[in-house]
C-alpha cells in the first residue's frame, strides 16, 4: 500500500468524498445502481439533493440532526422532567 507524501494523519478527520460529492449522498447510487427502478432513481436523487443542501450550508450529516433536534426542542429547558412535575 503506498503512502502519499502529502497524507497526514489528520486527513482521517476529514469527511469522505466521492469525487465531487459526500460519499453518504454515493450510497443511494449504488442502491441505484443494483436496483433500477424510478422510485429508487428518485430517492437517490433525493439524497443527492439534501447532502448537496447540508454542503451548501457547512452541514455534515450529524450537526445537521443536532441542529435539528434543538430546533424542535425549543429554546426552554425545564429543569424538572416532565414526568415529576
Amino acid at each position: 500500500m503506498a503512502v502519499l507524501d502529502s497524507t497526514h494523519w489528520r486527513d482521517a478527520a476529514r469527511n469522505p468524498r466521492f469525487y465531487i460529492m459526500d460519499a453518504l449522498a454515493a450510497l443511494p447510487l449504488l442502491l441505484f445502481m443494483l436496483h433500477i427502478t424510478l422510485w429508487t432513481f428518485l430517492t437517490a436523487l433525493g439524497f443527492i439533493a439534501f447532502f448537496t443542501i447540508l454542503e451548501r450550508f457547512n452541514f455534515t450529516v450529524p450537526v445537521f440532526f443536532r441542529w435539528l433536534r434543538s430546533t424542535l426542542a425549543g429554546s426552554i429547558k425545564s429543569a424538572k422532567p416532565w414526568w415529576r412535575a
